[in-house]
């Protein structure tokens, strides 16, 4: 139970780190992640279905990179839609993205062979890569929760890098202030290009991620993800505050841990209060709402 959660707060809190740089480093409300984050399931799990009998069974690393750069590379096509229709439509964000889920939502299908899912039961390299590297040594659900920790650690450990990087200080820089990142002579919207793509590229590596755990890839995946994330990343502002990237982007697992186990409490023990499944989106809707409504009085008690 608690290494399921531990998981998949993990796998998720990458996708968080997606939304928390488009709505709160670029402070551009972008739904696109609606759309790369299945787009990075269907491209993972496609990938994994064509070349996993090439590599024969017991998993790969190189056909897992494979699989994870697919999932990258279809969350960020997704996210360049979005800032190319923005940038050169001058279409509000929240449109953009908009459009841009819609019309993935088709390349989905496509990329899926025109089914709504894709199972991956019978063969999933990924996981298959990780138990294989980890026999012995560690039980199947500890040698998940081992290999998501230090992807997660790797993934944290390159973006605290790249955000204290002269781009990356730009970027962060731009959702506060445009005219500033204008004067120090740098292209905003070329920036703001690179930080969408980056975002929905984290969207899809979730996805591609959650579709090998899953067991399968649907086209469906994303309904809802943008709320679940606005959660994550308000729950970890709830619990730590500071102004330091570092710290900020290690909140966004702890937000994503501790809304995986809110979830979790809700569907095991929510009957006790007439909670059901069908209740689920509405608690994330109010955990929205609670987080807003306790930092604002924290913003006036200070």
């Amino acid at each position: 139970m608690i290494e399921g959660i531990l998981v998949e707060g993990l796998i998720y809190g990458i996708l968080a780190l997606g939304v928390f740089i488009s709505f709160r480093i670029l402070d551009f409300p972008d739904l696109t992640v609606e759309g790369s984050f299945p787009a990075g399931a269907a491209g993972g799990a496609m990938t994994a279905l064509v070349l996993g009998p090439k590599f024969g069974t017991g998993g790969s690393p190189l056909l897992v990179a494979c699989i994870l750069c697919a999932g990258l590379i279809a969350g960020g096509l997704a996210g360049f839609a979005t800032a190319e229709i923005y940038h050169r439509l001058k279409v509000h964000p929240l449109l953009a993205g908009i459009i841009t889920m819609t019309g993935f939502y088709s390349i989905n299908l496509r990329i899926l062979g025109g089914k709504p899912n894709l199972p991956l039961i019978a063969g999933n390299p990924l996981l298959d890569t990780v138990r294989s590297l980890l026999n012995g040594m560690l039980s199947p659900e500890f040698s998940l929760l081992a290999a998501s920790m230090l992807a997660v650690l790797v993934l944290f450990g390159i973006l605290d890098f790249f955000f204290h990087t002269e781009v990356g200080i730009a970027m962060g820089a731009l959702g506060d202030n445009e005219n500033s990142v204008i004067q120090a002579g740098i292209n905003p919207v070329r920036l703001r290009t690179l930080g969408i793509i980056l975002a929905n590229a984290l969207a899809g590596l979730a996805g591609a991620i959650a579709a090998s755990y899953q067991g399968f890839a649907d086209v469906n995946f994303g309904q809802g993800v943008v709320a679940s994330g606005l959660a994550t990343v308000m729950l970890g502002e709830l619990v730590i505050r500071s102004q330091y990237i570092g710290v900020q982007l290690a909140r966004v697992f702890i937000g994503s841990i501790l809304f995986k186990a809110l979830m979790y409490a809700a569907r095991s023990w929510g009957y006790l209060a007439g909670i059901t499944p069908n209740d689920l989106r509405l608690i994330t809707a109010l955990l929205i709402i609670g987080s807003i409504a306790l930092s604002k009085v924290g913003r006036k008690s200070s």
